[in-house]
């Protein structure tokens, strides 16, 4: 036995009935064995060309080792996969199956795109560039379920919100943001949900400044969206929702020249409104103090601050917290809207369903780690942002295709660890490469049941 190997190898001599040798000598192996289904999420979508064309690139094309397709597909699976940081490039560079989805030859293909080459390619895109990048996303998101519902929409609902992504260094335009009390950058997301169904698609990812105001590019994101909206679903009702952040003259002024379009804004409480609310407010304390519970009364106004162009409908919720061994708590909500319903209606069944995106987010951040931007540049991270967004596009395509399986409504992570993470030997012959998975696999079913979906033929 070499002495390399015997630093792959390790003896449990009496852990169990009989002593058990580890040896790391499998050496087409990886441990992302139902990773494939990524490419065949992917095919359908045809995400990747998409990015390709949208990225130019101005190397010397002798010196070329690693298209810039093969680099964008091997950082949109890696962090699929769950391997978000640069620095993992060194530690899949001979992995078979990422060469695989890659479309280099599992066995005998050359290594991947080391860290340093990744590093390189981050660095090397521009803002315009980047601005391509996320109308590519866009678009694709946009054809994909055009295909899907044949334009038949009857309403489309797009939100966007801000996320906090903390920063840990010398990030270029990182600031102290008082709200979120630390240094960050402060990104906006946009999300598309079409009828009434769960799922709400990623369509926007736009890192900025951690001291940019909520409203900063609103008006320049829904005005790339919008039209393109318009195009794919002609017939369509279109409805947008905001927070707080984004009641700003601006958005609104936009809003409402905005042809068939319903908005919600929500906007925060001040002297003035505190004053309209003040007598639904009391008769919810009175409700409160006779039901020992949590009342609400909903009412409406119109109202102007002192920037706006005209006055505006705003509907509020007069409620009054109570909680055990605490006191009674005031919490007045507001939002602007166009609509006509009953503010009830509109709260309950339109506002508060928007709070559904924050799973979303919570998704990008825990599942796929979206504020892993510690590059120096901006833009650098701005990139990694969007090759975020695109791992999340394919992962929703992923879910859609597992909609009757015990993954339907997986979050990324758990489809990650359900299906991806499957320990495989690869082998190649004339014909064909064959991964070799373990018949124990828990989620066998499920795993047959999507592949089937997305385009696979049963063996």
């Amino acid at each position: 036995m070499s002495a390399d190997a015997t630093t792959q190898s390790v003896l449990f001599p009496d852990l169990f009935a009989k002593p058990v040798w580890a040896s790391f000598d499998r050496e087409h192996g990886s441990s992302d064995g139902g990773a494939v289904l990524l490419a065949a999420a992917e095919r359908p979508l045809g995400l990747m060309a998409r990015l390709v064309d949208a990225v130019r690139d101005d190397r010397q094309s002798a010196k070329v080792r690693h298209e810039l397709g093969e680099l964008l597909r091997q950082r949109i699976f890696a962090i699929a996969c769950g391997y978000p940081d640069g620095n993992d490039a060194a530690r899949l560079a001979d992995d078979p199956i990422h060469k695989l989805l890659v479309g280099r030859d599992p066995v005998a293909g050359a290594p991947l795109g080391s860290q340093p080459t990744m590093s390189r390619f981050e660095n090397s895109v521009g803002p315009r560039d980047l601005l391509r990048l996320g109308e590519a996303i866009a678009d694709t998101v946009i054809e994909r379920h055009r295909r899907r519902l044949r334009g038949r929409a009857r309403l489309l609902t797009l939100d966007l919100d801000p996320t906090d992504d903390p920063t840990h260094g010398a990030q270029q335009l990182s600031f102290f943001n008082g709200h979120y009390h630390t240094w960050c950058y402060l990104p906006v997301l946009g999300f598309l949900r079409f009828n009434d169904e769960p799922e709400q698609y990623l369509v926007a990812a736009v890192l900025r400044p951690g001291n940019a105001p909520a409203k900063a590019g609103a008006v320049a994101l829904l005005r790339r969206l919008l039209p393109r909206l318009r195009h794919a679903f002609p017939r369509a009702r279109f409805r947008v929702r905001l927070d707080g952040g984004f009641a700003s003259p601006e958005v609104l002024d936009f809003l409402d020249a905005e042809p068939r379009l319903e908005y919600l804004v929500a906007v925060a409480k001040n002297s003035v409104l505190k004053r309209r609310v003040a007598r639904s407010l009391g008769h919810a304390r009175r409700l409160s103090r006779q039901s020992g519970q949590t009342e609400h009364v909903y009412g409406e106004c119109h109202y102007a601050a002192r920037k706006w162009s005209h006055k505006r409908r705003v509907i509020f919720k007069a409620e009054v917290v109570r909680l055990a061994d605490k006191d009674p708590r005031d919490n007045p909500r507001f939002v602007i809207t166009n609509l006509r319903q009953s503010p009830r209606w509109i709260y309950e069944q339109i506002y508060c369903h928007r709070g559904d995106i924050e799973n979303r987010i919570k998704e990008l951040h825990e599942g796929l780690q979206i504020d892993r931007t510690s590059c120096s540049r901006f833009w650098a991270n701005q990139f990694r942002v969007l090759l975020t967004a695109a791992a999340f596009v394919l992962l929703q395509e992923l879910r859609r295709a597992a909609r009757h399986t015990s993954c339907a409504r997986a979050q990324v992570s758990t489809l990650r660890e359900r299906l991806f993470k499957l320990g495989v030997e690869v082998s190649a012959s004339v014909r064909r490469f064959v991964l070799h998975l373990p018949r124990g696999f828990p989620f066998h079913d499920a795993w047959l049941r999507i592949a089937k979906t997305l385009g696979a033929q049963p063996g």
